[in-house]
């Protein structure tokens, strides 16, 4: 029981994504045990299916398939990148909007999936009657993300050398592409390909000041919902008269420092989100990402 107890502890301190790192990994372990040790077959349901006729008996698998891995290393691989990916994200970006970007890359990868092997008529994506796992379109997704919106940002490896996130993305896109046309695992590779769409796209419209993701957020919050405990108790907030530049005068904002003012911006993004940003902020913001 104190195991349990310190387990629950630990998940419990966890941020959003180190839950989500657990998550997959226990399910891992579930599917291990379920699939091998018990033989049954009920997995199955949350992989998502190459065939539409099937997809639509079980539409939930567009987001579940990316909780499931086919072996050790496939899970080992997406949740280490996941690891660091989310981190260089989080650092400048409200989790939530990160999260974001990684689930709609799921359902973007999910979805190229779907299109490839319905409607394109032609055997050079192998068998029509596939199935597919993995959480490397949200990743994908993630990496693009990053690499576009800031292009200068960059992850120290093996703790010798830096590498610019731009770059990393550059080699697996060509990667992706050359096993893609080589004939191996096509159809992960093409949901590779929309996640990296996605988090481009994302990047893009974000740099312009508009977070693609709102609405999903606000359905998602919506579904989280469903399960909270409903209380009859209402909470008046007291409204004020809220100042632009990160809670300072204009003034006082630009007698900071760049570090003191990315600190200010990051704190009214998760007081008040991504849109309360003045556009100089949101520039100042971007320009400070590309350094």
């Amino acid at each position: 029981m104190a195991i349990i107890e310190d387990l629950k502890y630990r998940y419990k301190n966890l941020d959003v994504f180190g839950k989500i790192i657990a998550i997959n990994v226990v399910i891992f372990i579930v599917d291990a045990i379920i699939t091998n040790l018990l033989k049954l077959d009920i997995v199955t349901y949350f992989k998502l299916p190459s065939i539409f006729g099937k997809f639509i008996i079980q539409p939930w698998s567009l987001i579940s398939y990316g909780f499931l891995h086919n072996d050790f290393f496939h899970l080992l691989f997406n949740m280490l990148f996941l690891f660091y990916l989310s981190r260089a994200a989080s650092n400048l970006f409200r989790t939530k909007m990160v999260l974001n970007i990684y689930l709609l890359g799921i359902i973007a990868g999910g979805l190229a999936y779907l299109a490839v092997f319905n409607l394109i008529h032609f055997d050079f994506f192998g068998p029509k009657n596939s199935i597919m796992v993995g959480a490397s379109a949200g990743v994908s997704a993630l990496l693009m993300f990053i690499a576009i919106y800031m292009p200068k940002s960059e992850i120290r490896l093996f703790n010798t050398f830096n590498v610019k996130w731009i770059h990393i993305a550059v080699f697996f896109v060509i990667m992706d592409v050359f096993r893609l046309m080589s004939g191996v695992n096509q159809g992960g590779y093409v949901a590779h390909i929309g996640g990296y769409v996605l988090g481009y796209v994302y990047a893009s419209q974000l740099v312009k000041g508009k977070d693609i993701g709102k609405g999903f957020e606000r359905l998602m919050d919506s579904v989280a919902s469903w399960f909270k405990p409903k209380s009859n108790l209402k909470t008046v907030h007291r409204t004020s008269k809220k100042k632009s530049y990160a809670g300072k005068t204009r003034e006082e904002f630009h007698t900071y420092n760049d570090q003191k003012k990315i600190d200010l911006i990051l704190d009214k993004i998760s007081k008040s989100g991504y849109e309360s940003l003045t556009a100089e902020e949101k520039a100042f913001l971007f320009k400070a990402g590309k350094k």
